[in-house]
């Protein structure tokens, strides 16, 4: 069995592409000591990849080759992943009992709208699309999995490919030990001398965006929305993918580091501070995180700046409005709900938040992509009330947002699963990438300050590509 060549993006009809028609999902995990998951994606390279870090745990996944697709569109895409994921998942034969964290994962995402129409940035992407990799690593602590995941046709016994499975295997995991010794370890990117950065968005422009943002909460309903600009960067060179992944993990080591890039040199990838969801049976955890100001020079000015956050009335009103709106979206679903009163400042190196952690119990153990679909996007990425903060962003803003502030992540074949906000991240695509970084408009919201904030948000994407200053 041999790897898959590289993928290019089928031309699917507008409808869910059912996964039902594909037979039965079996899988085979062996150990693999001595892999790494960054060792895995440089040897993935030029082929479709995937990779997950979850910076509290030290739970990391990566995938590489395609087994099953899932797309969907439209308002129901949320919906119809979750129906052939179901199906998928309710054939699935373990060839070989393994570390739990190494069964089949979808990994993959959604945009930001469900009317979204790919442009050439975001060529390759869709409004729902998951892969199924063929080979996939998880590393966890001390221990390191690997799995091949196939899929066979309806009337084919799984157990009777399991001598060509294990064989496939035992080869992957041989020529990703052979690369690992052959292979220096991935640095992070260095400076970038030759490089062209543009920002399409006007001053001017942003400041008339927010204007209008504050007459509209005036004259309606409206009380906070997320205005986004765009950063493009062009290098005489490919993206240094890896290279940047290695730099996210370095400098931001709490975060959700993630990439999804189903065909070569199509990437989108960063480092999320803010988790959406995620859920394990009926436990779930999420959070809010609304409120921003940069770091200080030394630790004295950082505290200062970090009191001067916790005390803004602005930011405390743009917090307790992501809250207050989690707070009545979870609260018909759960039989517990914990949210602490008061938030409290956390750190990145380039910028500090307001941050509330927020745990809690389900009624119902549905799988996380029902609460998926419940909190995206929440206030600290769209805005209050929903819709109306939908259809102003839709009518002001005019780049495409694709992918990014939805969300991205993976699901389990219990349909449990962990989905960050796709902020500090970048859409890539062979020499050229676009960034995106955004600010909570309220009342008193000034557009100067904003304009800053969102100067410091592209940062973290600027420096993992080697753009500095």
């Amino acid at each position: 069995m041999q790897l898959p060549p590289n993928n290019q993006a089928p031309d699917y009809p507008n409808t869910e592409y059912q996964v039902e028609q594909h037979g039965r999902l079996v899988s085979y995990s062996q150990p693999a000591p001595g892999i790494d998951p960054a060792t895995f994606l440089r040897y993935a390279s030029g082929r479709a990849r995937f990779y997950w870090r979850d910076g509290r745990t030290g739970i990391t996944f990566a995938g590489m080759g395609i087994a099953v697709d899932l797309m969907a569109w439209g308002e129901t895409r949320f919906q119809g992943i979750e129906r052939q994921a179901r199906a998928l998942f309710a054939h699935t034969t373990a060839l070989r009992p393994s570390e739990p964290l190494a069964m089949p994962r979808l990994f993959g995402g959604f945009s930001f709208r469900d009317d979204f129409a790919p442009d050439f940035a975001w060529y390759g992407f869709n409004p729902a699309h998951f892969i199924l990799p063929h080979y996939q690593l998880v590393q966890h602590e001390q221990e390191t999995w690997l799995t091949i995941n196939a899929l066979l046709p309806p009337d084919e016994d799984p157990r009777a490919t399991a001598p060509q499975l294990r064989e496939a295997l035992q080869h992957c995991y041989a020529a990703l030990c052979d690369f690992a010794q052959a292979e220096p370890a991935t640095a992070p990117t260095p400076s970038a001398t030759d490089h062209k950065v543009t920002y399409p968005m006007a001053y001017t422009a942003w400041a008339q965006m927010i204007e209008e943002a504050q007459a509209a909460f005036r004259s309606s309903a409206l009380q906070k929305v997320v205005l986004a600009r765009v950063c493009e960067v062009q290098l005489p060179t490919l993206i240094d993918i890896d290279g940047a992944l290695a730099n996210l993990q370095q400098r931001y080591p709490d975060c959700y580091t993630f990439l999804f890039e189903p065909q070569p040199h199509h990437a989108f990838f960063g480092a999320t501070p803010e988790l959406l969801i995620a859920t394990q049976g009926r436990h779930f955890t999420t959070m809010g995180l609304a409120g921003s100001i940069q770091r200080g020079a030394t630790a004295i000015d950082d505290e200062r700046l970090a009191d001067a956050l916790l005390h803004s009335a602005k930011d405390r009103h743009e917090h307790a409005l992501v809250i207050a709106a989690l707070r009545r979206r979870l609260s018909p679903l759960v039989d517990e709900l914990m949210i602490p009163d008061v938030p409290v400042v956390y750190r990145l190196s380039n910028i500090q938040h307001l941050y509330t952690p927020i745990h809690g119990v389900l009624r119902a153990a549905n799988g996380v992509l029902p609460l998926v679909e419940t909190l995206h996007p929440t206030p600290a990425l769209g805005g209050t009330p929903r819709e109306l903060a939908l259809a102003f962003i839709s009518a002001a803003e005019l780049v495409p947002r694709g992918w990014y502030a939805a969300p991205v992540g993976w699901i389990d074949c219990n349909l449990d699963g962990a989905f960050g906000v796709a902020i500090r991240s970048a859409v890539a695509q062979r020499q050229r990438a676009w960034l995106y970084a955004g600010a909570g408009i309220v009342a008193d919201s000034e557009p100067q300050k904003e304009w800053e904030e969102t100067g410091w948000k592209f940062r973290p994407m600027q420096e993992a590509l080697g753009i500095r200053g």
